[in-house]
């Protein structure tokens, strides 16, 4: 692990606390975790990558538990969805190393703006179930929604939790717990997939990934009860907040880079 002062290790586990409660919530913690990863001295790009990773799958797991012992995400939609989630951020992992992202930050903002006034112009969006679909075709979206939002974590990942979101409720008809509730155990199992090429690339720094792996843990099962118990208004409200956020974020990003 990186030699890091006391002071800026401590913030880093605050940073690690914080983006577990967000990713719980309604997902987007990577906003907070990876760029300060990216601040510790003598990391590359893609070991802070990386080793976000084992730090989120610590948060994502205790979350994806805590709502899967209260929610009860129906398996008809968490099965396809996880399992090409999983293999989606396999192959996005794999792109990592080619693309790069500045070929994809401008696409990401709009779709996040939006995504954001999608969501504040349709208040009542999210707050009851209504699925569009059942059987085949509601497994068909499912996956889809899970092949692509993981192929996009395994090559970037900022925003990825609000992504499995804000579909999950858009196009399946879900309200925003137990879309939160499923994208929690999606977003597991992207962290998974990316970790299966990061790992024996020798890309992760364990003793780094672990320490904020602690942090992000806690975060992720206050945040995970908070949510269950304040409900489907709460997490919209704080998703809103979060994709205004990383809309900000990722114009700064393009407004330094330019």
């Amino acid at each position: 692990m990186p030699e890091i002062d006391l002071l800026p290790f401590a913030l880093l586990l605050l940073a690690g606390f914080a983006a577990g409660w967000v990713d719980a919530v309604v997902g987007g913690g990577g906003l907070i975790q990876l760029p300060a990863l990216l601040l510790v001295p003598g990391i590359a790009p893609l070991q802070a990558l990386a080793s976000n990773k084992v730090a989120s799958i610590m948060g994502t797991s205790v979350a994806a538990l805590t709502f899967a012992r209260r929610v009860r995400p129906d398996p008809r939609t968490a099965l396809p969805l996880a399992g090409l989630a999983l293999v989606g951020a396999i192959f996005g992992a794999m792109l990592a190393t080619f693309i790069p992202e500045r070929a994809f930050t401008p696409i990401i903002l709009v779709v996040l703006l939006g995504v954001g006034a999608f969501t504040v112009l349709k208040p009542k969006m999210g707050v009851h179930t209504r699925q569009r679909w059942h059987g085949a075709r509601h497994a068909v979206a499912a996956g889809l929604i899970g092949l692509v939002v993981g192929t996009y974590d395994g090559a970037l990942g900022p925003g990825t939790g609000s992504f499995f979101v804000i579909l999950l409720v858009s196009v399946l008809g879900y309200a925003f717990m137990p879309a939160s509730a499923l994208g929690k155990i999606a977003n597991f199992c992207t962290n998974l997939g990316a970790l299966l090429f990061f790992v024996p690339a020798g890309h992760v720094l364990w003793g780094l990934g672990l320490a904020v792996g602690a942090a992000n843990l806690v975060g992720g099962y206050v945040g995970a009860r908070m949510a269950v118990s304040k409900g489907s208004r709460f997490v919209r409200v704080v998703f809103i907040a979060v994709v205004a956020a990383l809309s900000i974020k990722l114009a700064g990003d393009m407004i330094s880079g330019a």
